[in-house]
């Protein structure tokens, strides 16, 4: 009976609730479409206001700007490379049209990033650009946010990219470093035309795999990795996030990727492959070709004929101090890495399979003093200066920290001599888009051990007119042994292989690119002069 009572009671009670519900519906129809409307108009107020001041800009500087955003352009890595290379060719050709680049660098001035652009890459640019200021780079960064880190920096990408809009209204916007979240500010609320230059897709598949898979990296810790129930969020998070990557991309009017494997995800995630379209990244391979290759296998020739005269001496005569130094130079092989510092380029396995290659090497000739690890890259900011000082600890650790030099932010001339000497140029990063650094090393004649994934496998240490242009590896183990079998070819072998590689680079060079990036952009470059 009580039960009875109760359901009559609860009856009443429900379809109170649920005519409550029915009479707020046509309300909240209205009010959604009051507030969609308000900002609706409000995004065409801003529209309005800010080709207002482009109008404003135009008739003031006496023609059309292309703008460059590029937080980071004082970095000295491949990305900034291909940014000057972009703007020098644009202003041979436009010479009509302005240009500005938008940084996050602070404490320098515009003429100290030029000069630092023409010191690390002998690059030049023709007149002047503009240069404007950014204050809030930090939203960008990855430190700003130890959860949800891609979503962060999508988020602050927008932000920065608002200011960067506000600050100076182009005709045409350029992104130069992957910041796609920054595309649709600029089409839509600018009014711009908008291009990308893609060094690397956000979010891939092979970053779900990696998910799904439970692998441990750099960008999936071990919390992570270790639980399928935060691996299964993760999953989620990711396709929810490529879903959004590939809307804004979509954005785009002309884009530029710089690699087959990067062609790959982006068409398969931005879904635009009329607009879509491969310009390999410029290296200046030409600045390299000066550098001999037949004198370094002489030299290793004469190395071994050290080695074979020393066995047959068996009076123990010693030499003068100078003639054992001349020799202990001739003899010490040179094994050099280029790239920045940072996780993803896994300097940890150069080191460790370095380890493991003096550690093989102890019972040869010359031992461990017969080779040198060389690490040249460029510091961004003070995460990458701790990860230096991490990276020194491991060589303390393992004991090779004589055997290791680190060159941070070096010149373009400090580079080419390292490379000059290098018998072997190492590359250690999964999946590189592409790899400037590889190029360099192979122009320079450097023999290249990058790994066997991403631009290095498909594009670049690949066989050239039937002969072998370098190594792949993809291990601590397989690095170790694939140096070990370097060394260990004879000066002719190490020679073809070489040359090889020199001639296959052609199609990296800058007259390259620059055809390919002025073929990519004239649409867009031409309905500006109009």
């Amino acid at each position: 009976m009580a039960g009875h009572e109760h359901h009559h009671h609860f009856s009443p009670c429900f379809c109170d609730l649920m005519r409550l519900f029915g009479s707020l519906v046509v309300p909240c129809v209205y009010l959604s479409l009051v507030l969609t409307l308000g900002l609706l108009l409000l995004l065409l107020g801003v529209r309005v206001w800010l080709q207002g001041r482009r109008t404003a800009r135009r008739a003031r500087d006496g023609g059309p700007a292309v703008a460059f955003f590029h937080p980071y352009c004082n970095a000295g890595g491949g990305g900034e490379r291909v940014l000057w290379c972009s703007l020098r060719t644009l202003m041979h050709r436009y010479p009509g049209v302005s240009f500005v680049v938008y940084t996050g660098d602070q404490g320098v001035t515009g003429e100290q990033i030029l000069e630092r652009a023409r010191q690390r890459f002998n690059i030049s640019l023709p007149r002047p650009i503009t240069f404007v200021f950014l204050r809030h780079r930090s939203l960008v960064e990855a430190g700003s946010y130890p959860h949800f880190t891609l979503l962060g920096q999508s988020g602050g990408s927008m932000f920065l990219g608002w200011e960067a809009l506000t600050a100076y209204v182009p005709d045409l916007y350029v992104d130069s470093m992957g910041y796609a979240f920054t595309l649709p500010i600029f089409r839509y609320l600018g009014g711009c035309k908008v291009a990308s230059y893609v060094h690397y897709p956000t979010v891939s598949t092979d970053m779900l795999s990696v998910v799904r898979e439970r692998n441990p990296r750099f960008n999936n810790s071990d919390l992570v990795s270790g639980n399928a129930v935060l691996s299964a969020v993760k999953v989620v998070y990711y396709c929810c996030f490529a879903l959004l990557y590939g809307l804004a991309g979509s954005c785009c009017h002309v884009v530029m990727v710089n690699s087959t494997w990067t062609l790959g995800h982006i068409l398969s995630l931005w879904r635009s492959p009329s607009r879509t379209g491969v310009v390999y990244p410029p290296c200046d391979v030409r600045a390299f070709l000066d550098v001999p290759l037949e004198d370094r296998e002489e030299e290793d020739e004469e190395e071994e004929g050290w080695e074979e005269l020393g066995r047959e001496l068996a009076d123990g005569e010693e030499e003068d101090g100078e003639e054992e130094d001349a020799r202990a130079d001739r003899k010490c092989h040179s094994i050099v890495s280029v790239g920045q510092f940072r996780p993803e380029k896994d300097h940890r396995l150069q080191i460790r399979a370095f380890h493991k290659l003096l550690g093989g090497r102890a019972e040869k000739p010359g031992g461990r003093e017969a080779v040198r690890l060389v690490l040249i890259g460029g510091c961004r900011d003070r995460e990458d200066e701790e990860r230096v000082l991490m990276l020194r600890g491991l060589c303390q650790e393992l004991g090779v920290a004589d055997r290791v030099d680190f060159k941070l932010n070096v010149t373009f001339g400090e580079l080419k001599r390292e490379l000059g000497n290098a018998t072997i140029g190492l590359h250690t990063m999964w999946n590189e888009h592409f790899g400037i650094g590889v190029v360099e090393c192979m122009a320079a004649g450097a023999i290249v051990l990058a790994h066997k994934s991403g631009g290095p496998k498909l594009d670049i240490v690949v066989p050239y007119e039937g002969g072998q242009t370098g190594f792949l590896a993809d291990s601590e183990d397989s690095y170790a042994a694939a140096m070990e079998t370097i060394l260990a070819l004879s000066p002719s072998a190490r020679l073809e292989i070489r040359q090889n590689a020199r001639r296959s680079v052609e199609r990296f060079s800058d007259q390259e690119f620059e055809a390919c990036f002025l073929a990519a952009m004239e649409s867009l470059m031409s309905a500006l002069e109009q």
